[in-house]
């Protein structure tokens, strides 16, 4: 809390200055907007550059407005309007572009004098100084000065710094200076709610970043039902972006051991209930998987591949990527039975002699199935943990041999969960064994030739030049032998069908020059020898 001085009366150069108020129905007096405040401490700034001195403008005329008084301790709406209804030359002065009024200031600056010993100006006042039997100071930066008549016991009834200060050892005093207040606008603010009966009624036009601001003060006031009124507009209100969210929830948990009610404001970020993510992951999951409407399919699938990788840039917490990855997995699992079951269905005798009625059901399920594959993959490749499906992947051979017997337009979607592990391990994105990529490619790699030219014009997602890549550096990553009896069956097939093949034609030429080229077996028995050497002999 800023420094607070006690005094009888008001030091001698702090030079006091009465200017219009205004006053709501209720008795509150409206604080300025934020530019007046802004304005007039621009004004005030003695360490601007000097400007030619000018004759100061003729006091104006005090405006009082008329209204009959009620006792503070009722606090009932008084029928004072909200302005008054005679300005005069001067007031004009104080009216700017935006709602708010404020005080003229002499032009008169002196050339960059110290800060501590300039004068004070009250540059606002508020309040009726005729019915008020208290007066506080607020000092901001630069010799800027609000003044503030205001009542004794609303101040000791609604603040508990203020009844700290105002005890009964000190009740005679009258006046109290409140140094380097950092947001005198707000302090004004928050002080004039303690006459106001209805606060969360003052705070609904407010923005969040305001209210935040209040509550800052009215913490450091101790202003209890202030702070409450705050949670109770936070509560309600809409958070606008991450930011804002992020600054309420910083702001709220700051109060949690002031006993007020915290929890209705976290209850938006938190959960008091135990489930964890561990039983909602996979009903997410689930309901995406399982839904037939295919645009809003597509877009959730965006949305939660999009939120689980911003997860991944996150530090895990709780086993939180175990339990992730252990539901991807299930789901994997559960998406390879159901897509083994649907080929052997359609690789039955008689199959394909029947009505279009009893096939479509089966040819469309594999495709969602296939597709569905494709996005776990997608997922478990994001979060750098699909070395273990491109080893269950490999490992589907009765699928790989069923897939043969389907006509290629109910099986080629398949072949899109096989070019996305190509790419992958293609780019190192994964990083299965040698058993595994020899075996991936031998199961897989002949089923995708014979899909490829369905693939080009029936998968939107698929990009010839980034699957021909990844299958040709796969390949490269075997060793010689398994490279040259791999991309020799390629070349009989690339030289039958052409474009409707991979080209893999970069990979060939990598492995033409490994074995023609710059053959390494010159110094191939110099490298065994050395190996050999550094085993240990028993």
């Amino acid at each position: 809390m800023a420094e607070i001085r006690l005094t009888r009366v008001e030091q001698g150069h702090t030079k006091i200055r009465n200017v219009p108020i205004a006053v709501t129905p209720e008795g509150f007096w409206c604080c300025p907007s934020p530019v007046v405040f802004q304005k007039t401490l621009k004004t005030q700034n003695p360490l601007n550059k000097p400007k030619p001195s000018s004759p100061p403008p003729p006091p104006p005329p005090k405006i009082t407005v008329h209204k009959k008084q009620t006792p503070v301790t009722e606090r009932k709406p008084t029928l004072t309007p909200s302005r008054s209804g005679i300005i005069s030359d001067d007031q004009r002065n104080f009216i700017t572009d935006t709602p708010g009024l404020s005080a003229p200031v002499a032009a008169e600056r002196a050339p960059r004098p110290k800060i501590e010993n300039l004068p004070r100006k009250v540059a606002i006042e508020f309040g009726e100084p005729g019915t008020s039997d208290m007066r506080v100071l607020l000092l901001g930066k630069q010799g800027f000065c609000v003044k503030l008549s205001v009542h004794k016991n609303v101040l000791v009834e609604n603040s508990r710094y203020f009844a700290d200060k105002l005890s009964e050892q000190q009740s005679s005093l009258s006046s109290l200076e409140i140094d380097d207040c950092e947001d005198v606008e707000i302090y004004v603010e928050t002080v004039g709610l303690m006459y106001c009966k209805e606060m969360k009624q003052r705070l609904i036009k407010q923005s969040v970043s305001r209210v935040l601001r209040i509550l800052k003060v009215a913490e450091l006031l101790g202003f209890n039902s202030c702070m409450q009124s705050c949670l109770e507009y936070l509560e309600a209100v809409p958070w606008v972006g991450e930011e804002e969210e992020e600054k309420v929830v910083s702001s709220v948990l700051r109060l949690q051991n002031e006993g007020l009610g915290v929890t209705p404001v976290l209850k938006r970020v938190s959960s008091d209930i135990s489930k964890s993510p561990k039983d909602t992951l996979p009903q997410i999951i689930d309901l995406v998987l399982k839904s037939n409407e295919e645009r809003g399919r597509r877009e959730m699938k965006s949305v939660v591949l999009k939120l689980l990788r911003e997860n991944n840039s996150l530090p895990s917490y709780a086993g939180s990527a175990d339990i992730c990855n252990e539901t991807l997995y299930n789901s994997c699992k559960s998406c390879l039975d159901s897509l083994l079951s649907l080929f052997r269905l359609a690789a039955e005798p008689g199959f394909g002699d029947k009505s279009m009625n009893s096939k479509d059901p089966v040819v469309k399920q594999i495709a969602l199935e296939s597709d569905n594959l494709s996005w776990l993959v997608e997922i478990l490749v994001d979060r750098q943990a699909a070395d273990e499906f491109a080893l269950v992947w490999a490992g589907q051979q009765e699928l790989a041999t069923l897939h043969s017997k389907l006509p290629i337009v109910s099986r080629y979607h398949v072949s899109c969960i096989t070019a996305r592990l190509f790419v992958g391990i293609g780019r190192g994105e994964l990083l299965p064994s040698k058993d595994t990529r020899q075996l991936l490619l031998q199961t897989w790699l002949e089923p995708l030739i014979n899909d490829y030219s369905w693939l080009q014009h029936g998968c939107r997602s698929f990009d010839r030049k980034v699957v021909e890549e990844g299958i040709g550096r796969t390949i490269l990553t075997l060793p010689l032998e398994e490279q040259q009896s791999i991309l020799l069956s390629w070349l009989g097939s690339f030289l039958k069908a052409g474009d409707n093949c991979p080209n893999l034609q970069r990979a060939f030429e990598v492995w033409w020059r490994r074995t023609f080229i710059r053959p390494y077996s010159e110094t191939q028995g110099n490298l065994f020898q050395s190996d050999s050497s550094m085993t240990p002999h028993s």
